[in-house]
């Protein structure tokens, strides 16, 4: 399997408000960006289109190496909370319903094909593709405004 690195992030100007993502999918020393926005939305929201973007553009199952500044997105999938909320009908340990149930099943799908490694990273701390995604998904956000 292939061993693609991938950087993600997302913006939302207001919350729910315009916003955008953006990603970085790198592998053998070659560089693809993609970006997308909406509207209306928020920035979690944002945050999971991001990678879910990126995990859709691959061709082939690979070894992913996820890097994003969204906690909710890391600890979600590596805290394991995710497979609870759908195994109990996309409601959280509170009973409360999950938030964003349609991405979340996007995401467990590509993440069946995918055998993803997710790393999170502080955001606006300098990490160089961490501060590429966040102006891709910026740029993306003003363009609803």
């Amino acid at each position: 399997m292939k061993t693609v690195e991938i950087f993600t992030d997302g913006a939302c100007s207001g919350n729910p408000g315009p916003g955008g993502w953006g990603a970085i999918l790198r592998y053998n020393g070659i560089e693809k960006e993609l970006s997308g926005g909406e509207k209306e939305t928020t920035n979690n929201r944002m945050e999971l289109t991001a990678v879910i973007s990126a995990l859709s553009a691959l061709k082939e199952p690979c070894n992913a190496i996820v890097t994003t500044d969204s906690k909710y997105v890391c600890d979600a999938v590596n805290q394991g909370w995710v497979y609870s909320w759908k195994k109990n009908g996309w409601r959280k340990a509170d009973r409360k319903p999950a938030l964003n149930p349609d991405l979340w099943g996007q995401l467990l799908e590509l993440l069946e094909k995918h055998h993803v490694t997710f790393k999170w990273v502080k955001g606006h701390n300098e990490h160089p593709e961490n501060e590429r995604c966040d102006r891709l998904a910026v740029k993306e956000c003003e363009n609803y405004k």
